[in-house]
């Protein structure tokens, strides 16, 4: 940070096109110590580093700004219903974070030793969650950046939610039940065509049923007939904020 402040410093006197000698003259602070301070090298008293401060006609809080601590990195928890654009958003966002990109239900499937589907089936839905929750627990338990993909109905089980909501920035990806639709065909799944005439409108229902609880996350992001990278860009800056 001394060095960052000793830049500050060099770039503002000489933006006045002052001599370091001229500065020492105004300030009462020998030239010796300014070139120490401008290399990054010296330790000035408050009062010393504000006679310099008004001698460049500024204050040391203008000299000191933006040089704190980097904000920590927020986890960031994607939502929504398969087909939502979770993994596909996550991982860019996660590059472009520089974070760990992380599925959730992979990690229960890791976790549990069975899929997904062998989970429901053979335990049921109180065991997935109880999964889920030492999943999120482990992984969030350090508060390390990163982006996740989270299950489609997590927003089902309250107390997951909320430790989720807790501990992460939470981003509901809306879409329209056709791009859901859309997007999970194009990945090359036919399964929710099947032998289920219904399964279109019965896709329907189930956005409608959880739109209020998706919408309980901190952010809502559309992204109907947008492209990834504007998505992307959208989730980014609210991560950043």
């Amino acid at each position: 940070m001394l060095a960052l402040v000793g830049a500050r410093v060099r770039t503002t006197r000489q933006r006045l096109e002052l001599s370091r000698r001229a500065l020492a003259e105004r300030s009462g602070v020998s030239e010796r110590f300014l070139a120490q301070l401008e290399g990054g090298d010296g330790n000035i008293s408050l009062a010393r580093f504000a006679d310099v401060a008004a001698a460049l006609g500024t204050t040391p809080a203008e000299l000191l700004a933006g040089l704190g601590p980097e904000p920590r990195k927020k986890a960031v928890a994607l939502l929504g219903v398969r087909g939502a654009g979770k993994s596909t958003v996550g991982s860019e966002l996660a590059r472009r974070l520089g974070v760990p990109f992380v599925e959730v239900d992979q990690h229960i499937e890791k976790k549990a030793g069975l899929t997904l589907g062998e989970i429901f089936e053979l335990h049921g839905e109180a065991y997935y969650r109880k999964v889920e929750r030492d999943v999120l627990r482990a992984l969030l338990g350090r508060a390390t950046p990163m982006v996740l993909a989270t299950g489609g109905s997590i927003v089902n089980d309250a107390d997951n939610f909320a430790f989720l909501r807790a501990r992460c920035l939470t981003v509901w990806l809306k879409a329209r039940a056709e791009d859901h639709w859309n997007r999970v065909i194009q990945q090359g799944d036919q399964r929710p065509m099947g032998k289920n005439p219904h399964a279109f409108s019965e896709l329907e229902t189930l956005l409608g049923a959880r739109a209020s609880l998706y919408a309980g996350a901190h952010h809502t992001v559309d992204t109907s007939r947008r492209p990834v990278a504007a998505v992307v860009d959208e989730v980014a800056a609210l991560a950043a904020a």
